[in-house]
């Protein structure tokens, strides 16, 4: 199946996207003694082959290998000292849950994160890896999130949302933070979309900084709920099927609050296939000699998809993760997905 663009419904919610900015600004200037800023870097054989300036954000150079300890720390240092006293709970595909076992090891809070039964044995170790307590449930993120909620509330523990918040909302913006700094003039951006915190943060500051920036979602055809819930105007429950990009299957929880995030600052949704996404990740690690996750790959396979669209424009493509399994891996670089 070909990646199909899909335009967004957007919609007047400019005053969401001031505040959303103006809290990644203040995110910035918190988090900044606890992660890194990753490198904004040219690839000379994906411009040259695009004929346009091709730049990747390498949030798998991040601490934990992937943008999520931004949004992670970010929601850590805006609890009160007897919050984290008590510890915090979360759920993830992976990723998140390894943001948040490093954050709350660096701060010494302790932290339970629940992860969906067919997560990576590679991400649960390295959850474990930062003192996690990992415990298995569902399978599907969005069973997994409101197992873990309600397991939070149970205990009396702060639940940290991989993205239905604010705060951690606000901490995946610092990224576009970043981006805005390191390339003033960025026309387009391709953005991986799972429950729409990176999109969220990262698009409010670009769209702030300028609003004719291009924001493009990218997602999985195995699992567009973003998208196919944009075009429905509201957030639907579909079941997602299995897709290299783990990080950004699952459900979104009813009433998050980056859907009308999504919806204002996402210009088009384009879907991309698991041959694409495989085909994209080979390409970018054999031209780039770095190594990337299923998640990172839909963004560059929808770049791909969208090149006639690009060209002589500056880009911007989030390299959202590198955190994939060995096995994975070989699979990938030999061909299969």
């Amino acid at each position: 199946m070909l990646a199909t663009p899909l335009m967004s419904t957007g919609s007047n919610r400019i005053p969401d996207i001031k505040r959303t900015a103006r809290e990644a600004r203040e995110a910035a200037q918190r988090i900044r003694d606890f992660v890194v800023e990753t490198p904004l870097r040219r690839s000379t054989e994906f411009s040259t082959a695009l004929g346009a300036n091709v730049y990747f954000k390498l949030e798998n150079r991040q601490t934990t290998g992937s943008f999520k300890l931004r949004g992670a720390t970010n929601r850590l240092l805006t609890l009160v000292d007897e919050q984290r006293a008590k510890g915090c709970v979360a759920a993830s595909s992976g990723n998140h849950g390894a943001a948040v076992a490093c954050a709350a090891q660096k701060l010494g809070v302790s932290c339970v994160v629940f992860v969906p039964e067919q997560t990576s044995t590679a991400k649960v170790d390295a959850i474990r890896s930062y003192g996690g307590e990992v415990r298995l449930f569902g399978t599907d993120g969005l069973d997994t999130e409101q197992h873990a909620r309600q397991f939070a509330d149970r205990n009396g523990l702060s639940y940290l949302s991989p993205y239905n918040d604010s705060e951690v909302i606000a901490g995946q913006g610092t990224c576009g933070v970043e981006i805005i700094e390191q390339l003033p003039d960025v026309e387009v951006a391709f953005v991986a979309v799972g429950g729409g915190g990176l999109i969220a943060g990262v698009g409010s500051v670009l769209k702030e900084h300028n609003p004719d920036i291009r924001i493009i979602g990218c997602q999985p055809v195995a699992s567009p709920v973003m998208a196919r819930s944009i075009e429905a105007g509201h957030i639907i429950e579909m079941q997602s099927e299995a897709t290299l990009s783990d990080g950004t299957a699952g459900g979104i929880e009813i009433g998050a609050i980056t859907f009308p995030l999504a919806q204002a600052v996402v210009d088009e949704f384009v879907l991309v296939d698991e041959n694409q996404i495989g085909s994209a990740m080979r390409r970018y690690m054999d031209s780039e000699e770095d190594t990337i996750e299923g998640a990172a790959g839909v963004a560059v396979a929808a770049m791909l998809e969208l090149q006639d669209s690009i060209g002589g424009q500056n880009v911007a493509v989030i390299i959202c993760g590198g955190n994939i399994s060995k096995a994975k891996l070989e699979q990938v670089r030999s061909g299969g997905n």
